[in-house]
């Protein structure tokens, strides 16, 4: 009876001992996944969504996609008496110096202006964009309200002279038109 339990530990031992042996080589425990870095676009996600306005007749919308893959996409429109006058699709985009802004204007060559200062009035933010080019406009500023107000404004010179045009808009529902309170 004895040989017999003496029989069954070293059983037990010779399966136990490979086991713990294969433990003290098994892959280590993968170390936790870094969280993501932030993206440099994070501060203007707010413009996702569908912005209208309306001035001197003329209707103007944007709409912007979330940011997705480190870019942000949008599309103006500026329309009047239901015809369209213009238009421009938009991208935001982080590069190696900097944040940028970069409209694509109907019939015209893409642009891009780079984030130049961002900053604080009261509780408003002001993102300027600039681009040093001789061509309008020098300056894209986007002025985010704190009551669901955006305005942008195009700014530069044309022929020496100073130029600025300014987008007053409020976010909409972009299905219905309806203005959004947030």
């Amino acid at each position: 009876m004895r040989s017999s339990h003496l029989y069954r530990f070293l059983i037990a031992l010779c399966c136990a001992f490979p086991v713990a042996a294969l433990a003290q080589y098994a892959a280590p425990s993968p170390a936790p996944a870094a969280a993501p870095k932030a993206s440099p676009l994070e501060p203007l996600a707010w413009l996702a969504g569908c912005w209208e306005g309306k001035v001197n007749q003329r209707d103007f919308r944007e709409e912007w996609l979330p940011l997705r893959g480190e870019v942000m996409v949008g599309a103006s429109q500026t329309a009047m008496q239901g015809k369209t006058l213009s238009y421009e699709f938009l991208r935001l985009e982080p590069r190696a110096d900097g944040v940028f802004y970069v409209p694509i204007p109907s019939g015209r060559k893409e642009g891009a202006f780079k984030l130049a200062s961002r900053k604080t009035d009261g509780e408003d933010e002001i993102f300027t964009f600039e681009n040093v080019s001789d061509e309008f406009p020098q300056r894209i500023v986007y002025r985010r309200g704190t009551a669901g107000q955006l305005f942008a404004t195009v700014a530069g010179k044309i022929n020496g002279e100073n130029k600025e045009v300014i987008y007053p808009m409020r976010r909409v529902d972009c299905q219905t038109g309806e203005i959004v309170r947030k």
